[in-house]
């Protein structure tokens, strides 16, 4: 069983391994009581946007974790997958800049630390 620190950032590890953009990771405990954490992640097309949904998913099912709800998947421009503890948006581009969940929800203190290894590992190689 995962904590929900640790799922969150398993979810944006997954969304990484995918190739995700902007990905980031918010701590809303203090802000609602719905769920502990958002992962928000961007994809270039509705294409990229499902494989992201997909992956995300089906990893986390492997591992013994399944979300309790979703949404967007048939249009996949914004999915959503709920995990209680953690809530993952999974957008396309346009849309995450028109609602910019982080304008609602960055508090300037909630931003969890992480860095995005497949950026990383692009400029080494």
């Amino acid at each position: 069983m995962r904590t929900p620190d640790q799922l969150a950032l398993r979810v944006a590890e997954i969304l990484d391994s995918k190739k995700a953009s902007n990905i980031t990771i918010l701590k809303v405990d203090h802000l609602t009581s719905i769920t502990d954490y958002f992962v928000i992640a961007s994809g270039r097309s509705v294409q990229a946007v499902h494989a992201l949904y997909e992956e995300v998913s089906d990893k986390l099912l492997e591992e013994g974790i399944a979300f309790r709800r979703n949404d967007g998947v048939r249009e996949s421009r914004w999915i959503v997958l709920d995990y209680s503890s953690v809530i993952v948006h999974i957008f396309h581009q346009e849309e995450r800049e028109h609602y910019n969940l982080e304008r609602l929800w960055d508090d300037g203190t909630n931003r969890v630390p992480f860095e995005a290894q497949s950026d990383e590992e692009a400029g080494s190689k």
